[in-house]
């Protein structure tokens, strides 16, 4: 079974892209950053980014029937090398049940605005449906 999820903003529309899909067992959520869908606004914290971008991971995951203690992979793109130190925290709050395989990597994004876009991948529970 293959499903699409979409958050509803316009970058997905424009690029062509879902922000997560369903493929049996697995969700694959997309690079997701730290703006606000509703309001189309980023803060310009990096740590407010990040917990915006765990917030979007976490409603498609959970449109996937599952939630952020069922990611088994993640990835960090962070703008700047020295961010990481405050951010690992962070981050430990979403996923330290999960404690998911992990990298990340500093790298340049699409939008000067943008200082960190993180990915996961969850895996579905045995039995368990799409909300």
């Amino acid at each position: 079974m293959r499903q699409s999820i979409t958050s509803g903003s316009s970058f997905e529309d424009i690029a062509g892209y879902s922000r997560a899909l369903v493929d049996d067992d697995f969700v694959y959520v997309s690079g997701t950053t730290g703006f606000d869908y509703a309001s189309m606004t980023i803060e310009d914290d990096v740590i407010a980014q990040t917990h915006q971008a765990m917030k979007n991971i976490g409603a498609a995951l959970a449109q996937a029937g599952v939630s952020l203690d069922d990611v088994v992979r993640a990835r960090y793109y962070l703008t700047a090398a020295s961010d990481f130190d405050k951010l690992g925290p962070v981050l430990g709050t979403y996923l330290k049940v999960a404690k998911p395989a992990a990298t990340a990597v500093v790298v340049g994004l699409v939008d000067a605005r943008m200082k960190i876009e993180i990915e996961v991948t969850a895996r579905r529970p045995k039995g368990s449906a799409l909300r």
